[in-house]
C-alpha cells in the first residue's frame, strides 16, 4: 500500500514537475494562473488588478408607484436554479422590480463577462461623436501600429464590431492554452491581441472573437489617449450618474482593460447602460453616441456566419432577438444580460452565476423567459 501511495506521489510531483517547466519555458506562466482558479467566477475581480470608473453626481432612479410587482412561480423558481445574484426592471425611466439573492445587493459588484463588449461598442461611438475616430469605415491600422501593413491592414473597425475581423482567435473557454484563456489570465494583453493573424477576408464571415472586441478597447485608448476605465467614466458612469464607482479588471498594475470581459459593477447601474440604448444613445436628451451609430448597433449585421447563414443576431456588440428584432441585449457568459424592449420601454438586468444551455430563438431560456415577463407591464 505504501508502495502504491509513494507511485501515486513521484507520478503527481513529475507531473506537476514538467508542467511548470513546460509553462516557464514556453512563456505561457499564465497557465499557472488558469489551473489554480480553474472556472471564471462572477467574483473574479477579486483575482486580478482593477482599474477605478469614478462616479460624479449620482441621479438616483424613481421609484415606479407599482414597485416589487409579483414575479412568477415557474420563472423564480428558474432564476434560483441559474444561482441568480440580481434581477432588475426598469420601465418608464423609473424602478419597477428588483430582487437580490446569493448574499448579493443593489451595491454589490459583479462581474459582467462580455455585457463589456456591448460597453466597448459605445465608447467606440462616443470616440465617435467626439471626432476621436473619424469612421467605423477607418483601418485599424490608423491606430495600432501591429495592423497597419500585410493582411491586417485590411482590417476595420467595423470588421471588429461584427466580429467578422477574419482574424485566427481561438473563442474556446475550456482549452486552457487557448489565446481566450491567455487574455483572461495573461499579463500582456496587448501582445496577446495584436498577434492574431487574418485567415479571412475581413467583413465576409461573422464569427465571435473576444480578441475583435479587446482590439476595440485598444482603439480606443489610442484615439482618446486615456484608458478606458478613465474614458468610461467620462462618457457613461458621470454623465449616466452612476451610484456607485464600477471595477474594470486589468492585465497587470497600471496595464491594460480587459476590453471584452470583467467590467464590474451592480444591477442598478449596469440599467442605466440600458436605459441610454432604450433612449437611442441619449441620456436625459444629451446625445452620448450619434443616432448613426445608435441604428447601426442595434440592426443585424447580416454578415454570413459559420452555418453559412447571414447573422440575424448580432449588430455592433449588442445581441438582437431573430423573431423579435425591436429587442436586443447585452450578454455574458454566465447569464448576466441587459434586455431592452423598447416598445414597453423596458430595461430589464438580470446577474447570476449561471445560464442555461437551452436556446430559445438563439437566446438562452431565461432571456426568452425574462423577455415574456416583462412584456406583461
Amino acid at each position: 500500500m505504501k508502495k502504491v501511495a509513494r507511485y501515486f506521489l513521484y507520478t503527481i510531483l513529475l507531473i506537476v514537475a514538467v508542467f511548470s517547466i513546460y509553462a516557464v519555458a514556453s512563456g505561457r506562466t499564465y497557465l499557472f494562473k488558469a489551473v489554480w482558479y480553474n472556472f471564471a467566477d462572477i467574483d473574479d475581480y477579486k483575482k486580478f488588478t482593477n482599474n477605478t470608473v469614478t462616479t460624479n453626481v449620482h441621479q438616483p432612479w424613481d421609484t415606479a408607484r407599482a414597485y416589487n410587482i409579483n414575479m412568477p412561480d415557474s420563472l423564480g423558481q428558474m432564476m434560483q436554479e441559474l444561482k441568480t445574484v440580481a434581477v432588475l426592471v426598469i420601465k418608464n425611466d423609473s424602478l419597477l422590480f428588483e430582487r437580490y439573492d446569493e448574499g448579493y445587493n443593489d451595491s454589490s459588484w459583479s462581474g459582467s463577462f462580455s455585457v463589456a463588449k456591448s460597453i466597448t461598442s459605445l465608447l467606440i461611438g462616443a470616440a465617435i461623436k467626439e471626432g476621436k475616430i473619424h469612421s467605423v469605415q477607418d483601418p485599424v491600422g490608423n491606430y495600432l501600429p501591429e495592423f497597419a501593413t500585410g493582411p491586417k491592414a485590411a482590417v476595420r473597425i467595423i470588421d471588429l464590431l461584427t466580429m467578422s475581423s477574419g482574424s485566427d482567435w481561438d473563442e474556446s473557454y475550456s482549452n486552457p492554452l487557448s489565446v481566450t484563456t491567455q487574455a483572461y489570465y495573461g499579463s500582456d494583453i496587448y501582445a496577446t491581441a495584436t498577434g492574431v493573424n487574418i485567415v479571412h477576408a475581413p467583413g465576409t464571415l461573422h464569427s465571435y472573437k473576444s480578441g475583435d472586441t479587446q482590439l476595440l478597447g485598444l482603439v480606443v485608448e489610442k484615439a482618446t489617449g486615456k484608458s478606458l476605465s478613465a474614458y468610461a467614466a467620462e462618457k457613461l458612469w458621470h454623465p449616466l450618474g452612476a451610484e456607485h464607482p464600477a471595477l474594470w479588471s486589468t492585465d497587470h498594475t497600471g496595464g491594460h482593460e480587459k476590453a471584452y470581459c470583467c467590467f464590474n459593477s451592480n444591477a442598478r447601474d449596469f440599467a442605466r447602460l440600458g436605459q441610454l440604448m432604450l433612449d437611442s444613445g441619449r441620456w436625459k436628451g444629451n446625445e452620448i453616441i450619434t443616432p448613426d451609430y445608435y441604428q447601426a448597433s442595434i440592426k443585424p449585421c447580416l454578415i454570413n456566419d459559420e452555418s453559412g447563414h447571414p447573422c440575424d443576431y448580432y449588430g455592433y456588440q449588442w445581441w438582437i432577438v431573430p423573431n423579435q428584432p425591436d429587442i436586443f441585449y447585452a450578454r455574458g457568459i454566465l447569464g448576466q444580460y441587459i434586455i431592452v424592449i423598447p416598445q414597453k420601454k423596458l430595461v430589464v438586468v438580470r446577474l447570476g452565476k449561471k445560464r442555461s444551455s437551452v436556446r430559445i430563438n438563439g437566446a438562452p431560456a431565461e432571456v426568452n423567459a425574462l423577455i415574456q415577463w416583462a412584456q406583461t407591464f
